[in-house]
């Protein structure tokens, strides 16, 4: 034995079980995808995160490439309807004439409608004859002219393909067996005359020549000369449709003139009538030729000496109330030149005052005479304020007078105004029917006057001579079938890649996952079976998980992780099959490896292995009811030593999750040089974390052909948050020509041959 196989020093077993990680590791692994869903392991290139919102033409070639049979089995098929489609469609022949549409030209007698038409050239008018082109009553003119009947209409039904077979093979015609039929009821001509004219007006396109005052009259049908026929006929009975038009248009106007202007006559007088008897039985007297009565007139002048009367009112109730105290009324009065006397004399008596006494003789004439004065101003005051006081209650009489008669006549104005409306809205009916009767009879005179000589502006300037067929054209059809299918076929592929949501190569486990992939595992063809590829050491299933073991020794710093958990999102996705081929593999090594069947709900490794007693395993050890060496079993693998799930238990979590399952790997691996566990799926259990917490590294198997997005990224995330180290992804049933994705993961020998089968290497130790 070499160093390799010797126990591991016990001291450097702590540092290897059960598996510990760094935090600050984890949290620089751990990372959002930046939808709020997935998470992942930042170990991929951040130049792909870079890029993922740059067009990726190679990507999408490839999916069109994955979905190739699909494309052309579309195109395939769409442009074989497009072939049947026209050869099966009635061929339809089209007729076409030029016709010349002039502007109108203008009468003898100029009228404002013939200067509007002759003097200049507009879009509407043109526009105004397309559209005549493809009236009704065009195409009933042109049937009537045509002589169609119930068997014309029949012909140019599109009879369809299998009417047409039917025909061919003898059976008569529908035209032949409706021959000669007619309309014997006016219901029944009503509905064949509608019918005619849908089928002419159905066929019938116009077109405008630009920049030019040409029309091209379009027919089609299945018929050449019968399209050629109603072509001509459209345009011969459009011209003469025109010249119907103009001739009849002043007959037709001097007849409408003359029945309105008796109508407008007949209202005019009436209407006179009615306002002059409406004024004679309501006594009004119209003043002006505004309509304004005489009432209204006197109480515009009584409300005129009314606002007077209150302004004299209102000076004269000034007057009275500062009749006291208003110098001017005081100075213009008597009571000035006293006051003044009274002023005289109260000096007097002041200055003497400081000589005399008051009762001093000359004191007191002084007195007598101050009080004559005072009394001469009250006498004289109080005749002032009578004066003002009486010319203020006759101004007030004067307003209250006013007041009352406005008030009076008031009240006649409102009776003759209510009247006067009536009165009005009676004249102005008559003005209203003078106007019109004047302006009716100014326009009769006009068109009375006027002569139509105008020629036809429409021209037929070349006539259809023959029809060309226009559909169906076979090349078109060919074209946008091709082109259609392509199109569907493009779209069915990436719609059927975007509804596809499994992880289907290596580049979308590291994309969507965030996880190196560790080796690619081809699928199997039908006829092969594990066990044969797996011991043909040629294969490129057993070339795979070779490189899958090479790469496995890179992915941790001290080499292969000594404990490997291998689990998957789901069951069924190869993980007892990667577990045991990569035991062996590890065994061809020359190591001594112990493969564990830890997956205690539905085991399927002893199966493999051809173990089919059970009776003691995992279940047992982890349970203390038997030892590590009572439960290890050899196999037919030299230095390959399994431990089987054993009994199933009812509680495999609680088992996983005790002190004897670090014990065992503690042990374990001072006995063996791998120990690689063949765990349970991740999601919905909670046996797989427990596991990924105890190891020293986590393979986690993606099925090309099953694992999808979400599920994956969720075991992802599960693991991560049991810190668990999740070495890499594997991804087994892998077909890369199905897959349309060519990365060229193929496994073989591509130098040298066996010569014998004693060459051949040989599983185990050599």
């Amino acid at each position: 034995m070499t160093d390799e196989h010797l126990p591991a020093d016990p001291a450097d077993s702590n540092d290897r079980l059960p598996a510990r990680q760094d935090p600050d590791l984890k949290r620089a692994l751990l990372r959002s995808d930046g939808r709020g869903g997935a998470i992942g392991l930042g170990l991929v290139d951040e130049r792909d995160e870079d890029d993922s919102d740059e067009i990726d033409l190679r990507k999408y070639w490839l999916v069109l490439l994955k979905h190739r049979w699909l494309v052309l089995s579309i195109v395939a098929a769409i442009t074989a309807l497009a072939l049947l489609s026209t050869l099966m469609t009635t061929p339809i022949y089209r007729a076409s004439a030029l016709v010349q549409v002039d502007r109108a030209t203008a009468s003898v007698v100029q009228t404002q409608e013939a200067q509007q038409l002759g003097g200049y050239w507009n879009d509407e008018y043109l526009q105004t004859q397309l559209e005549l082109l493809k009236s009704r009553s065009l195409a009933d003119r042109v049937a009537a002219s045509l002589n169609l009947d119930k068997s014309a209409l029949v012909r140019l039904e599109n009879p369809g393909w299998l009417a047409r077979v039917k025909g061919m093979v003898g059976s008569p015609p529908k035209a032949a067996r409706e021959q000669g039929s007619v309309a014997t009821t006016p219901a029944e001509a009503a509905q064949l005359s509608k019918e005619l004219s849908g089928a002419i007006s159905g066929g019938l396109s116009v077109a405008r020549v630009p920049e030019a005052s040409l029309v091209w009259i379009s027919y089609d049908s299945p018929s050449p000369d019968f399209s050629v026929r109603v072509v001509n006929a459209i345009a011969e009975g459009f011209a003469e449709s025109n010249l119907d038009r103009r001739s009849s248009a002043t007959t037709n106007a001097k007849m409408f003139l003359e029945e309105q202007l008796k109508l407008t006559k007949g209202k005019l007088e009436e209407s006179e009538r009615k306002l002059i008897e409406y004024a004679r039985t309501q006594g009004l007297v119209i003043t002006d030729e505004k309509g304004r009565t005489l009432a209204a007139q006197n109480l515009t002048q009584l409300s005129a000496a009314l606002a007077t009367a209150q302004q004299e009112r209102i000076r004269a109730e000034s007057r009275w109330r500062q009749s006291a105290t208003s110098t001017e009324m005081l100075t213009a009065s008597a009571v000035g030149p006293l006051q003044q006397q009274r002023a005289v004399l109260m000096g007097e008596y002041q200055q003497k005052l400081g000589l005399f006494k008051p009762d001093y003789p000359e004191m007191q004439q002084l007195k007598r005479q101050i009080d004559e004065i005072d009394k001469q101003i009250g006498q004289e005051m109080g005749r002032l304020r009578s004066s003002v006081k009486a010319e203020y209650a006759a101004a007030q009489g004067e307003e209250s007078a006013l007041r009352q008669a406005v008030a009076e006549l008031r009240g006649q104005a409102f009776d003759a105004e209510g009247s006067n409306i009536e009165y009005s809205i009676l004249k102005r009916d008559v003005d209203t029917n003078r106007q019109l009767y004047d302006g009716l009879l100014q326009r009769y005179k006009e068109v009375g006057a006027a002569t139509d000589t105008r020629a036809n502006n429409i021209t037929i300037v070349d006539p259809a001579q023959s029809a060309n067929r226009t559909k169906p054209n076979l090349r078109q059809n060919l074209i946008r079938g091709l082109l259609l299918g392509a199109l569907l076929g493009v779209l069915a592929a990436f719609l059927l890649d975007f509804l596809d949501d499994r992880l289907k190569s290596p580049q979308d486990v590291e994309q969507k996952l965030r996880l190196p992939v560790l080796g690619v595992i081809p699928k199997l063809g039908a006829k092969e079976r594990i066990a044969d590829v797996a011991g043909d050491p040629r294969s490129s299933f057993s070339e795979a998980y070779r490189s899958v073991r090479a790469t496995l020794q890179f992915s941790t710093d001290h080499g292969v992780p000594r404990t490997l958990l291998v689990t998957s999102s789901g069951p069924g996705e190869g993980k007892s099959t990667a577990a045991l081929t990569l035991a062996r593999n590890f065994a061809q090594l020359g190591k001594s490896v112990l493969l564990i069947e830890a997956d205690l709900r539905n085991p399927s490794l002893h199966r493999a292995l051809g173990l089919e007693d059970r009776s003691v395993g995992l279940s047992n050890l982890l349970s203390g009811a038997s030892t590590l060496t009572e439960t290890l079993r050899a196999t037919e693998y030299e230095r390959l030593s399994v431990i089987l799930a054993g009994p199933l238990p009812p509680n495999p979590a609680e088992l996983l999750s005790g002190s004897k399952l670090v014990s065992l790997l503690t042990v374990s691996i001072e006995r063996f040089d791998q120990i690689i566990i063949d765990g349970p799926p991740v999601l919905g259990l909670a046996d797989a974390p427990i596991l990924a917490n105890v190891t020293d590294g986590t393979l986690l198997m993606v099925d090309a052909a099953k694992t999808r997005i979400r599920p994956a990224q969720a075991a992802l995330k599960r693991l991560l948050a049991a810190r668990a180290r999740v070495v890499g992804a594997l991804l087994s049933k892998y077909d890369a020509h199905t897959a349309g994705y060519g990365y060229g993961y193929g496994y073989g020998y591509q130098y040298g041959t066996y010569k014998t089968n004693e060459d051949k290497p040989r599983l185990g130790r050599s």
